[in-house]
Order: structure tokens, then sequence, then C-alpha cells
């Protein structure tokens, strides 16, 4: 059974995410909470695998008590995020102090698509909790027995071959957990890299733009919410729209990114398939791809036709991953040169593209 504590200043919030989250009879809700400061309260006396966290309440805000709950008992976070630019800059910094995830609220009794995300989320997040304690440990210099056994692992009959450059495109695939890591690859990036980065992050389109905001404020490179039309600047950053595709087309002899509609009918919007795939057909063996965090297997299929035109592929590893989805499907087709925890990633990055 899975232990679940709920903060939220509403009541009917609160009533809605218990009744929402014990629907399928796996997951419990233990406490449930006003504010920050009950939240840190209820979390200090029972023993609980998840927190789903609002984040304006009263006298502690949930940013707040967010910083003070990794400090003194940290567990796997989902924040409960409202669907507003303001919502999304909170939600970004959140996953920064150390929230796991986030969903959008949608208490709605005709959409069930909610519910189901939200326990699936819940499911997800629960079983991060030993290992998110073990990094607020480390962060804040408690040694533990255990660290001294924690030792990365790599897939069974994996064998590391290092991509070989140069490589003048680097195209990023990334969904659950991946704002902090894509902000710590793209941040540890020298300004003057001879290489333009292309991100699709399964975000919703109100996100983006605060994203790429925050990330070029933080970052060497510069970075931008693409536009249809941009051209491939080397030390530039571009991240899809939320709801869109982005990919690699060619303008005669030079390639440029576009940024499309279509498929509308696609599962995930934007889709790393088409980003893979368009940069291995018109980008071939300059092409760099990385696999981040995240759920499912988008990606895959792009990736086959990206190492199938001479792409190489760096996937991150399970140990550092929130959810080992998207790079464990590349991993088990075969198709990525190296598997490396998030801390490795930028490296591995400068040099394929020096060559």
């Amino acid at each position: 059974m899975i232990r679940v504590i709920v903060v939220d200043d509403s009541s009917f919030m609160r009533n809605a995410l218990v009744s929402l989250l014990e629907k399928e009879g796996d997951i419990t809700v233990v406490a449930h909470a006003r504010d920050g400061r009950e939240a840190l309260q209820k979390a200090r006396e029972l023993e609980a695998d998840v927190m789903t966290l609002d984040v304006e309440m009263p006298r502690l805000d949930g940013l707040n008590a967010l910083k003070e709950l990794m400090k003194t008992n940290p567990m796997p976070v989902l924040m409960v995020s409202s669907l507003t630019e303001a919502g999304a800059e909170t939600t970004l910094k959140a996953m920064e102090y150390g929230a796991l995830d986030y969903i959008l609220k949608n208490t709605s009794k005709e959409n069930d698509v909610f519910g189901r995300d939200l326990r699936t989320k819940v499911r997800l997040l629960s079983r991060k909790k030993a290992i998110t304690r073990l990094k607020y440990r480390r962060l804040h210099n408690i040694p533990t027995a255990q660290q001294l056994n924690v030792q990365p692992q790599q897939p069974a009959n994996y064998v590391q071959t290092p991509c070989t450059g140069p490589r003048d495109l680097v195209v990023i695939g990334v969904s659950t957990g991946g704002p902090p890591v894509v902000q710590k690859v793209l941040s540890a990036l020298p300004a003057n890299i001879q290489a333009c980065i292309l991100v699709a992050q399964h975000m919703p389109a109100s996100f983006t733009g605060p994203f790429a905001r925050r990330l070029d404020g933080v970052c060497a490179i510069n970075v931008s919410e693409a536009t249809d039309g941009d051209k491939l600047k080397n030390g530039h950053a571009y991240i899809c729209p939320g709801g869109k595709h982005i990919g690699i087309r060619m303008r005669g002899p030079l390639p440029e990114i576009f940024v499309s509609d279509e498929p509308r009918n696609a599962l995930y919007k934007p889709t790393v398939n088409i980003l893979m795939e368009t940069a291995g057909q018109c980008m071939g063996r300059k092409t760099l791809g990385v696999m981040l965090t995240g759920m499912g297997s988008d990606g895959c299929e792009g990736a086959m036709t990206l190492k199938e035109k001479g792409g190489c592929l760096i996937a991150q590893s399970e140990a550092s991953c929130v959810v080992y989805g998207m790079p464990k499907a590349v991993i088990d087709a075969r198709l990525a040169n190296q598997n490396l925890d998030a801390d490795d990633i930028a490296k591995a990055i400068i040099t394929t593209v020096k060559g």
C-alpha cells in the first residue's frame, strides 16, 4: 500500500485528491494538511511514501515547506500546479528545490484522465523514496552506511561505445522529472560550444516559455523557445513550445528548425520521435541524440532512424532518472552508445561535439 500525505489549503481540493487517489485500492491517504506547517508536522509524525503539495497556502507556502521538508524528512513530492505562467514558474522552482514531478489541477468529475495521471505519478514516485532520502542526505552531508554500498549499475550485457565527433547538432528528448536534469546539462555547457541544441520536453504550453527563460538566465549558452524557421546557431538551445512538435527540415542546401502542430493526433506534443527522426534524416552523422528521464518509450523509433543515418546516442542511467522509461527503451533496443549518470552527460556532449 502506498501511503500519501495530501497538502492543499482548499478543503474541496483536498477531498477531491483523496477520493481520486484512493479510487483503486493500492493507495491510501494517511493524512492531509491545510498549510506547510501542518504538512511538516504530518511528515514527522507519519511514515509516508509520497506527498502531494500545493503552492499558495497560508502560514507557510509550498516552496518554503518543500525546502524544509527536504532538509528534515525528504520524500518524493508531487507538486499540484495551476495552469498559469505564475504557476509554471513556481513549479519549475519547486523542482529545483527537490520536487520530482508535477501535475496540473483538474478535478472536474467528468475528467477521468486527471485521476488516472495522478495515481500513475504517485505510484512512480513512491518507488523513488529511498533514492530521494539518500540524495538529500548526501546534499546535507549526512553520511549513512548504505551510501557506501550504492553503486550505479549498467544494464546486463551492455557495453559502452563512446560517440565519435565532431557533431554539429544535439537533440534532447525528455519527459517526467526532466526540468532539473535539462537545467543541469545545459548549464554545464560552455557559451562557445560548436553545436546547436534542440529540446523536446513533454510539458504544457504555458510552461515552456517560463522554462526557456529560466534556463536562459542560468546557462552560459543562449536558450529560447523555438519558432518555426529558426536557424541553427552554435551555442544556442531551442525549447519546443508545449503542444507543438520540433524537428529539422532542409531549406535548400541548409537545415533549419521547424515547429509544427502536425501530427495533431500524436500521443505526446512535442513528440521526441519526430525530433530524433528528422534530425537523423537531415543531419545524420552530424547529430548527437540524448535521451533523458521520462515515462514510456517516446523517441525510440526516431532514435532508430538517427542511428541508421550515422547519429549517436546517449541515454541517462536508471539510477539518476526519476522514471527510467524513455532511456530504457533505447538501451533495450541497443541504440544507445553510452548509458551515463545525469552528472556526466554534459561532459560527454562537450567531448563528442569537439570530436
